[in-house]
C-alpha cells in the first residue's frame, strides 16, 4: 500500500513529537533526582573607603605600635619557606562559603548573592521560577522571584497574548455603530418631518420634548433600529473577556514584584545574577538565613519543584553594639519640705458663703478635691503638714464687703475638707478678695469680646481704685456678658498642701539619679533608631554620642569627638572605623593595633568590620592574632 507524503509528514511530525516528549520526561526526572540545581554563592564585595581625589595609596606603610615600637605593613604572604614576600592578592570570582559577616550601616544591612542556574536548567520550553526566602528571628520573607524563561515558552506566551488581543479587537466599543442609521433617519423624515428637521440643530431637544411635540420619544425610536441581535453577542463577548483571557494566556508575562525575567534558549550556557537586597535592621537582629526556592513550568503545568541548594547565612554586624549601656547619673537636690496646690471652682450664691454640694458642678468638683487629699494622705514618701484655703470673689459690690465674704468661703472650704483629713493636719483660712489677675486673663483671652472692647475692658482694668474701676466697667456693653460668664468663674478656692519627706531631717540633701533622658538615647542607639539616638545624645558629646554619628555616616563630627575623649581599647577601634572609612590607612591601622593590644577581642572582632575587614585583608593584619 503506498503512503501519500502528506500523511509520511504527519506521522514524522508525530514520532519526533514522541521522541522530544520521552526527552523531556527523562530530563525531568533527571532534574527531580537533584543531579542538577540551581546555586546560591556568596557575593565578593569588598569596602571601599572615601579616599580624596588625587591621593596615592601604598600597600606598604611604616606604623608605631601601643610600645612605641616601628613597624613595616605591607600586603603580603608567606612563601613555601615560611617568609613574608609582597604579593598581589587576586580574589577568586566565586565563593563558596555558605556563611558571611555583613555590616549593617546607616540602619540599612546589604544582602548581596548570586543565583546560579546551571545550563542543565535551561530548556527552551520550560520557565524556571526561582523564588529567595529570608529567615529572621524565625520570621520567612519571601524577596521578589527571578524567572528564567525559554525561548520557545516565551513565544508561547506571546502567541497567546496574539490570540487573546484578536478577541478583545471583535469587541465593539462604541454602542451607537449598532443602531442602523439610515433605517432610523428614513422613518423621521417620512413620518415625522418636524422631527426629523432637527437633524442639523445643534441645540439640545430633552426626551419630553420629542414625546410631547411627535408622540414618541428619541428613545423609543432608537430603540426600535437597533440591531438587538448583534448588540447581545457583543455583550456576551464582552462578559466573557476574562475566561477567554485565561484560556489563551495559560501563563501571563508577570511584570509586578519581579526582580527578573530574562529570554535563554535551551544549551545557552549557564547564568549567574547578582542579587542585592536592602533591608531595615531590627533590633537584636543577629543573623539572616536564606534559601531558594524553585520550580519548573512547562505553560500553565508545574512540573517538578527543584532541590533547594545549601543555606546561607549573613551574620549581622552593627556598630550598636559598641554602645556604651552604662547608667549615666545626675547629681539632685532633694527638698525636705515641698509643696503643691491645686484650684477648686466651687460655685457659691450671690453674697452668700455656705458651701452647696447640689448647686451647679460642685459635686463633681468637691469629689475631685476628697479624692486629691486621698492621693496625698496615701503617699509614702511625703506626710502632710498643713492646708491653706484662699478664696476668692468676683468684683461685683463693695470691695471691702467682697474681702470678707472670701475670708468666709475660705473659712466655710476648711471647715468641710478638716473633717477629712487627720486632727494633725493644720488648716489655714485666707481670703484673696477680687479675683481682678484672673478676670484679665479671661479677658484677654476671650474671642467673642471684640478686639476695640477688649481694649477699652483692659485699659478700664488699670484703674487703681477698684470700686471705680468696677463701675467703669458697667458702662461697656459687654458688661453684661461679664458679669453672666467670667465673673462666675473668678469665685475659685485654691489649696496650697505644704509636705514633708518621711524620714529627711535636713532641709536639703545632695543624691544623684539615673538619668533618664540619656538611658532613652542609649537604648534608641542600641535598637538603631540612630536619628533619634543622636537628638537625645548630642547635648552629651561622649561615646555614645560618636557612635550614633558614625552609624548614621557623619564620620567628620564621630572623629572630633573621639579625639577629644580618653584613650581606650573601645574609642582607638572606632577611631579606626573613622581613619578607614576616610581612605587613612596609616592611623587606621595604628589605632586598630592599640586596641588589639589592649584588648584582644578586637582581634576578631575585626573580620566582622568591612572597613576593618578590608585593613586586615589588604595588610595581612591575621598575623598579629
Amino acid at each position: 500500500m503506498k503512503m501519500c507524503f502528506s500523511a509520511k509528514c504527519s506521522l514524522l511530525f508525530l514520532f519526533c513529537a514522541v521522541l522530544a516528549g520521552c526527552a523531556g520526561a527523562r530530563k525531568v526526572e533527571t532534574v527531580r533526582s537533584g543531579a542538577f540545581v540551581p546555586g546560591l554563592a556568596l557575593a565578593d564585595d569588598t569596602f571601599t573607603p572615601e579616599v580624596p581625589d588625587g591621593s596615592l595609596v601604598s600597600d606598604t606603610m611604616m606604623v608605631r605600635d601601643a610600645e612605641g615600637r616601628t613597624l613595616s605593613i605591607m600586603r603580603a604572604v608567606r612563601d613555601e619557606n615560611g617568609d613574608m614576600v609582597a604579593s598581589d592578592v587576586i580574589m577568586p570570582s566565586i565563593v563558596v562559603a555558605t556563611f558571611k559577616n555583613v555590616a549593617e550601616r546607616q540602619g540599612v544591612v546589604d544582602l548581596r548573592f548570586d543565583i546560579e542556574v546551571p545550563s542543565e536548567l535551561t530548556d527552551s520550553r520550560w520557565q524556571l521560577r526561582l523564588t529567595p526566602v529570608m529567615r529572621i528571628k524565625g520570621e520567612e520573607i519571601p524577596l521578589e522571584p527571578v524567572f528564567i524563561t525559554g525561548a520557545h515558552y516565551r513565544t508561547v506566551q506571546l502567541r497567546g497574548y496574539e490570540r487573546y488581543s484578536r478577541f478583545v479587537q471583535g469587541i465593539v466599543t462604541d454602542t451607537s455603530l449598532f443602531i442602523r442609521a439610515r433605517d432610523l433617519e428614513l422613518f423621521l423624515k417620512r413620518n415625522l418631518p418636524g422631527l426629523y428637521a432637527f437633524r442639523c440643530d445643534s441645540s439640545s431637544v430633552s426626551d419630553e420634548q420629542w414625546h410631547s411635540a411627535f408622540g414618541i420619544s428619541g428613545r423609543e425610536a432608537i430603540e426600535h433600529y437597533t440591531d438587538h441581535y448583534r448588540k447581545k453577542r457583543n455583550e456576551r463577548k464582552m462578559a466573557r473577556r476574562e475566561k477567554m483571557f485565561r484560556k489563551y494566556v495559560k501563563s501571563p508575562i508577570r511584570t509586578e514584584a519581579l526582580r527578573l525575567d530574562t529570554v535563554v534558549n535551551a544549551g545557552g550556557g549557564s547564568i549567574r545574577y547578582s542579587y542585592v537586597q536592602h533591608i531595615g535592621a531590627r533590633p537584636d537582629m543577629k543573623k539572616v538565613e536564606l534559601d531558594l526556592l524553585g520550580s519548573i513550568y512547562e505553560e500553565d503545568r508545574q512540573l517538578c519543584r527543584l532541590p533547594g541548594p545549601g543555606r546561607l547565612t549573613f551574620y549581622i554586624s552593627t556598630l550598636s553594639s559598641f554602645a556604651d549601656t552604662r547608667e549615666k547619673y545626675l547629681t539632685k537636690v532633694v527638698e525636705r519640705k515641698v509643696s503643691e496646690h491645686e484650684s477648686c471652682y466651687i460655685e457659691f450664691g450671690a453674697g452668700k458663703s455656705e458651701i452647696r454640694e447640689e448647686l451647679g458642678s460642685n459635686y463633681t468638683e468637691m469629689d475631685r478635691m476628697k479624692q486629691s487629699l486621698q492621693e496625698i494622705l496615701g503617699n509614702g514618701e511625703f506626710e502632710l503638714d498643713s492646708v491653706m484655703i484662699t478664696a476668692y470673689a468676683s468684683p461685683e459690690g463693695p470691695s471691702a464687703a467682697n474681702r470678707n465674704l472670701a475670708l468666709r468661703r475660705a473659712g466655710a472650704a476648711s471647715d468641710f475638707f478638716s473633717g477629712l483629713v487627720p486632727a494633725s493636719v493644720r488648716f489655714i483660712s485666707r481670703g484673696g478678695g477680687e479675683n481682678w489677675q484672673l478676670l484679665r486673663e479671661l479677658v484677654n483671652n476671650d474671642t467673642l469680646i471684640g478686639p476695640r472692647e477688649r481694649d477699652i475692658c483692659l485699659k478700664r482694668m488699670e484703674i487703681k481704685d477698684v470700686d471705680v474701676r468696677e463701675r467703669a466697667l458697667h458702662s461697656l456693653q459687654c458688661y453684661p456678658y461679664l458679669r453672666r460668664n467670667l465673673y462666675p468663674r473668678l469665685r475659685v478656692v485654691r489649696f496650697d498642701f505644704q509636705l514633708h519627706r518621711k524620714g529627711q531631717q535636713k532641709d536639703t540633701i545632695h543624691t544623684t539619679v539615673p538619668d533618664t533622658l540619656y538611658r532613652r538615647g542609649v537604648k534608641a542607639l542600641c535598637d538603631m533608631e540612630y536619628e533619634k539616638a543622636l537628638a537625645l545624645l548630642l547635648p552629651y558629646r561622649d561615646y555614645n554620642t560618636a557612635v550614633a554619628f558614625l552609624s548614621l555616616g557623619k564620620n567628620h563630627n564621630a572623629m572630633k569627638i573621639l579625639q577629644d575623649l580618653p584613650r581606650t581599647p573601645d574609642t582607638d577601634y572606632m577611631l579606626a572605623i573613622v581613619y578607614s572609612r576616610l581612605g587613612d590607612d596609616r592611623n587606621a591601622v595604628r589605632h586598630y593595633l592599640d586596641a588589639c593590644a589592649e584588648d584582644r577581642n578586637f582581634i576578631f572582632r575585626g573580620s566582622l568590620d568591612p572597613e576593618i575587614g578590608s585593613l586586615v585583608n589588604k595588610y595581612n593584619l591575621k598575623l598579629y592574632d
